[in-house]
């Protein structure tokens, strides 16, 4: 089967296991970097070889908007188009559903956008973006789902999963009828929606179940606006409820602390943009917690951005120099910081995945954690 999971080692939730693809193995858990628009900004794809990553992540929307899905396919899909030959997953556009709120109307036959580039009409349906995926040609497709704020009221919430799961049906039958004009076997990723209602995400599984055996899923309508112990709470009760043989992907979650909260809950795969926007601003993860590059103080700082980081930006140039692009406005500073934010999130999960092999991740995990938080409010 092109598609598989192998847990190897657990310790309670937490789990290392192997993710297996048409285009390669995920040693898990991991991080996805980025490429919203076939490129995580400011990266090539041999820094994020270098860097680690197994797998990443675009976004059907933005790239059905432009270049557009079918130019994609006609020069032989998003691997080749990008210059990356391992795995990769998009996004359906749920999530714009959320963030493009004051720009999209949502009814139960689909999603109607005005495109933020031009303000044309786009009509999103699940075989439409069913479509769009097949087109741009990622290994692991994502169902379109609505996606709601995070603080929204039961009723509203009940809605968005009960829609959602109406979805997910259409997207299935969309991917058994396209199934003959695949570039290769893709998979489908359901997605639990439910807000922070526990007895939703649980009936969310339930539906999802209902419909099909699935090779992997996604845990949606999180980290968009809740309290971060409501999201915990909300991946423990997904955690109690999905089957454990199968890959969770816990999706848009990239600070530090939440990849390891989440790992502690189950979770085997993560992205976000984060590390790549907050590079972008001069704020970068450390081992003691975030710190911002254009601090007066590190003008004459000799010592490297991380000590205990063995990337190329933080072996290669000091916090001087470093500081000094950024109030330069040098592009070259975007560049080194992404990259060391990109760096960590895939090494962090490297050493979580290494600590569950060895059976020290909840000492290990705990310890981290409180060095980080303890170092937080001195290095922002």
């Amino acid at each position: 089967m092109p598609f598989s999971f192998n847990v190897l080692q657990a310790r309670g939730a937490a789990r290392a296991g192997v993710f297996t693809t048409p285009h390669g193995d995920i040693a898990t858990p991991a991080f996805m970097p980025v490429g919203t628009l076939a490129t995580v900004k400011t990266l090539d794809p041999e820094d994020l070889r270098r860097a680690g990553a197994s797998m990443v992540l675009s976004n059907a929307y933005h790239l059905h908007l432009r270049p557009g899905d079918e130019l994609i396919r006609d020069l032989g899909g998003l691997h080749r188009f990008m210059g990356w030959d391992g795995p990769m997953l998009t996004d359906s556009g749920g999530f714009q559903v959320f963030s493009l709120e004051t720009l999209r109307t949502v009814s139960e036959q689909g999603v109607e956008f005005r495109s933020h580039i031009n303000g044309d009409a786009k009509f999103f349906t699940p075989e439409t973006v069913i479509g769009i995926e097949r087109n741009i040609g990622a290994d692991v497709m994502m169902q379109f789902d609505h996606v709601i704020p995070g603080q929204s009221t039961e009723a509203v919430a009940r809605d968005a999963m009960e829609r959602s799961a109406r979805w997910l049906a259409r997207c299935r039958t969309a991917v058994d009828e396209s199934a003959a004009s695949a570039p290769f076997e893709q998979v489908l990723f359901p997605i639990v929606q439910g807000g922070i209602h526990p007895q939703l995400r649980r009936e969310s599984v339930a539906r999802i179940m209902e419909v099909a055996d699935w090779a992997g899923f996604g845990i949606g309508g999180l980290s968009v606006g809740e309290a971060k112990p409501d999201m915990y709470a909300m991946i423990e009760t997904t955690d109690e409820v999905l089957p454990r043989d199968r890959p969770r992907y816990l999706m848009g979650v990239g600070f530090p602390e939440d990849l390891i909260e989440g790992v502690r809950r189950g979770v085997d795969l993560f992205d976000c943009v984060a590390p790549t926007r907050m590079g972008r601003t001069g704020a970068v993860f450390t081992y003691e917690g975030r710190l911002n590059v254009k601090r007066a103080e590190l003008r004459t700082d000799p010592g490297p951005l991380d000590p205990d980081c063995d990337c190329s930006t933080c072996t290669r140039f000091s916090r001087a120099y470093l500081r000094h692009l950024f109030v330069s406005n040098e592009i070259l500073g975007l560049r080194l910081l992404s990259l060391h934010n990109v760096h960590f999130l895939i090494r962090l999960m490297r050493t979580a995945r290494s600590h569950i092999v060895s059976g020290t991740f909840d000492q290990w995990s705990a310890d981290w954690l409180s060095r980080y938080f303890a170092k937080s409010e001195i290095t922002r």
